[in-house]
């Protein structure tokens, strides 16, 4: 495994990132709270190409900046100025949740980055009942003081099926962290602040940002009990874009791990249909 290594973004901040294998270079966005880690259960399953990962300011081994910094503006700009940084004038761009809203900025705004964008269970409209439970969560320790304890609580998590306890546990250690006074969140709480900011007032128009994507490769996964992208959110989606990639994926909510067959068989397709 490449070690983790770190690059300066614009006003300073040291950034974590991994650059691994050669080839088509694959950029993998995060979801909100998570790391590059997150990308851990389909790192074994993919073709031979250049796997790049991030971690976005104020979460896993990258800078804490504030508030003001945690956007998706700020976030996409960093991406950027990674792929700067190690010289790749195109990536194709995979997006996880908050992943793919930044891969969408960017495929609507920086077009010839990007080679083609495939989403993981997020699109041009959010679900309210998946906003209100990241709210729920977001910057706030989890309850508990063991990781085994917490990965009880995670299996029981509305949507999925068939999960392992051994993947339950996986996911406990990636979300938090151990200490004498209980477990702690694994990013800076101020994400909180950031989050709930971008939500006040009213709801921003994204379907003209996917719009803007017309012509570039596009694919999409589906958890297909996901309370933060609907089927109906979907099925607007391929109706605009009938050529765009799509699979569902079985027993998953928000969000599929990336490694289940269906999501699987798409990643594979589309990365084909870009080499």
């Amino acid at each position: 495994m490449t070690d983790t290594q770190h690059f300066p973004a614009e006003d300073g901040a040291r950034l974590a990132y991994r650059d691994e294998g050669r080839g088509l270079p694959l950029l993998c966005l995060p979801g909100l709270t998570r790391a590059m880690s997150d990308f851990d259960y389909l790192v074994p399953h993919l073709p031979p190409l250049r796997l790049i990962r991030m971690d976005y300011r104020g979460r896993g081994d990258s800078d804490w900046t504030g508030a003001a910094t945690y956007t998706v503006a700020q976030e996409a700009k960093d991406a950027l100025a990674l792929l700067d940084h190690l010289g790749v004038g195109k990536a194709a761009i995979l997006g996880t949740s908050r992943g793919g809203l930044i891969g969408m900025l960017l495929g609507a705004t920086a077009r010839d980055r990007v080679l083609g964008l495939c989403l993981n269970d997020v699109g041009p409209e959010i679900a309210k009942g998946g906003l209100t439970r990241i709210f729920d969560y977001v910057g706030r320790n989890p309850a508990g003081r063991t990781q085994a304890g917490y990965a009880e609580r995670l299996s029981r998590s509305p949507g999925f099926a068939g999960v392992p306890m051994a993947r339950w546990l996986e996911e406990a250690r990636k979300l938090s962290i151990e200490t004498p006074d209980g477990l702690r969140i694994p990013y800076d709480p101020a994400l909180r602040e950031a989050f709930l900011q971008a939500f006040e007032g009213p709801p921003v128009d994204l379907w003209p940002l996917f719009d803007a994507l017309q012509g570039l490769p596009l694919a999409l996964i589906r958890g297909a009990n996901s309370d933060l992208l609907t089927a109906a959110t979907a099925a607007k989606m391929r109706n605009r874009r009938p050529d765009m990639g799509f699979a569902e994926v079985p027993d998953r909510a928000h969000i599929p791990f990336l490694d289940e067959p269906e999501a699987l068989a798409l990643i594979h397709g589309f990365l084909k249909g870009l080499a």
